[in-house]
C-alpha cells in the first residue's frame, strides 16, 4: 500500500459545506504507512468539532476500504473564536449571524448586487445557512434578481419575516414598498434604516449574512460597519482604470473600518461568446491584479460577460444556480468556497471587531459640530457622526 493509494481513497472525503474533497484542498499532511497501519494529519480551516467528527469518521472509513486496521487521524484545526463581550468587541445588534459580509463598490453600474446574488446562492448550495441584505436602499433590484419581486413579507409582531428564494433568506426595501416609489431620504433615515433592517428582521441563525451596499463610501456603509463587526469586505469593480479609481476608495474604507478585506471581484473581464463559447477580452482584464497588490489583497474571481447572466438577473433565475456547470457558475463557487475559508480565517483568529470604529459623542450629537477640546489629541481619521 502506497500513499498515493491513501490520498486516492481520501478523495472521497468531501469537505463539509464545500464541494471540493480534503485532498484537493490540501488538508492531508504526513502520511505514514507501515504495514496494516496508517496515521496521518489534517490541517483544516474550521475550529468546528462537528467538522471534526466527520472528517475522521468518513476518513476511518475510507482507509477501512483500503484494507488498514489500525487508523490514526489527527486533526489540527484552529482555535475556537473567543466569546467577545461588546465591551471589547465593540457592538452587534444582530448577534444570531455568525459572519457578515459587505459587498461594496466605488461607483454603481459594475455588477455589485449581481455578484452579491450569487455568491449567496453559491455558498447556499455549498450547504450554509445564507441571508441576504439589500442595503442598496435607492436602488434595491436583489428581489427581482431572486424571482421574489412579486412576494410581500410578512409581519410578525413588530418584526418582518425574511422572503426565501434557492435557499437564502431575503430582505429589501424594494419588498417593503410599491414598485417604482422612489425614496427621498436623508442619510439619517438610511442609517435608522441600516439598524433596522439587522435588528428587526427575523433573520435565523445564520453562517453567513451577505449585504448588498450603495455605491460609494458613505453613511450606510459607516453605520454597518458600527452596528455590526463585519468579517469580510469584498470590492466589486469593472477593469476599467475609472472603476479602478473608485475602487481604491472603497478598499481604503475598509481599512479605515478596520474590516478584513477578504478580495476584489473583477466583473465584466472579458465577453464569452454564447455561440462559440470563446473569450474575448473587450474592457481589458487582469487590471485589477496591482490594486489587489497594493493594498495586500487578492483577486477572487474574473467573472466574464457572458448573456445568460443578464438573462438571470432579469428573470430571478441566478445563472449560479440554474446554469451550474457555465463557466461564470463555476468561477461564482469558487469565489464562495475562498470566500468562506477567508470568513474561517478570521474567526479562528479571534472575530471581526468594530470597538475602534465605534461614535465617541452622545446619541444624536455630531462629533462634527462638537467643539474640540483645547490641546485635543489626534483622533482617529473621520468625524464618527452617529
Amino acid at each position: 500500500m502506497t500513499q498515493e493509494n491513501v490520498l486516492e481513497a481520501l478523495k472521497n472525503v468531501t469537505y463539509p459545506g464545500f464541494t471540493k474533497d480534503i485532498v484537493t484542498f490540501g488538508f492531508v499532511k504526513d502520511v505514514v504507512i507501515d504495514g496494516q497501519t496508517v496515521s496521518l494529519a489534517l490541517d483544516i480551516t474550521s475550529s468546528a468539532d462537528e467538522v471534526k467528527a466527520q472528517l475522521i469518521e468518513e476518513g476511518t472509513k475510507e482507509l477501512q476500504k483500503l484494507g488498514f486496521d489500525n487508523i490514526t487521524i489527527n486533526v489540527q484545526a484552529p482555535q475556537a473564536p473567543k466569546q467577545m463581550s461588546n465591551s471589547v468587541s465593540g457592538k452587534n445588534i444582530a448577534p444570531h449571524v455568525k459572519s457578515f459580509v459587505m459587498v461594496s463598490s466605488g461607483k454603481g453600474g459594475v455588477g455589485k448586487s449581481t455578484t452579491s446574488v450569487n455568491l449567496a446562492v453559491a455558498m447556499a448550495m455549498q450547504g450554509k445557512k445564507v441571508g441576504l441584505l439589500d442595503a442598496d436602499i435607492y436602488g434595491p433590484n436583489i428581489p427581482r434578481m431572486m424571482g421574489v419581486n412579486d412576494q410581500k413579507p410578512e409581519i410578525q409582531g413588530n418584526k418582518v419575516q425574511p422572503l426565501k428564494a434557492y435557499g437564502v433568506e431575503i430582505m429589501s426595501m424594494g419588498s417593503l414598498m410599491e414598485s417604482g416609489q422612489s425614496l427621498i431620504w436623508r442619510g439619517s433615515m438610511i442609517m435608522k434604516a441600516i439598524e433596522q433592517f439587522l435588528r428587526d428582521i427575523l433573520w435565523s441563525e445564520l453562517d453567513v449574512l451577505v449585504i448588498d451596499m450603495p455605491p460609494g463610501t458613505g453613511d450606510a456603509q459607516l453605520t454597518l460597519a458600527q452596528s455590526v463587526p463585519v468579517t469580510a469586505g469584498i470590492t466589486v469593480t469593472t477593469p476599467q482604470e475609472v472603476s479602478l479609481d473608485d475602487s481604491r476608495r472603497s478598499l481604503d474604507m475598509f481599512q479605515k473600518l478596520h474590516i478584513p478585506t477578504a478580495g476584489i471581484i473583477e466583473n465584466m473581464s472579458g465577453f464569452i461568446c454564447p455561440s462559440c463559447d470563446e473569450e474575448s477580452d473587450i474592457f481589458g482584464m487582469g487590471t485589477t491584479e496591482p490594486v489587489a497588490k497594493e493594498y495586500d489583497t487578492e483577486v477572487i474571481a474574473r467573472i466574464p460577460i457572458e448573456p445568460a447572466i443578464r438573462v438571470g438577473g432579469d428573470t430571478g433565475m441566478p445563472i449560479t444556480y440554474h446554469q451550474p456547470d457555465s463557466q461564470t457558475a463555476k468561477r461564482y463557487q469558487e469565489a464562495a468556497s475562498n470566500l468562506l475559508i477567508f470568513i474561517d480565517k478570521v474567526n479562528a483568529e479571534g472575530g471581526a471587531d468594530n470597538s475602534a470604529v465605534q461614535p465617541t459623542t452622545p446619541p444624536g450629537v455630531s462629533a462634527c459640530s462638537t467643539p474640540a477640546p483645547a490641546k485635543e489629541a489626534p483622533k482617529h481619521e473621520g468625524c464618527g457622526c452617529n
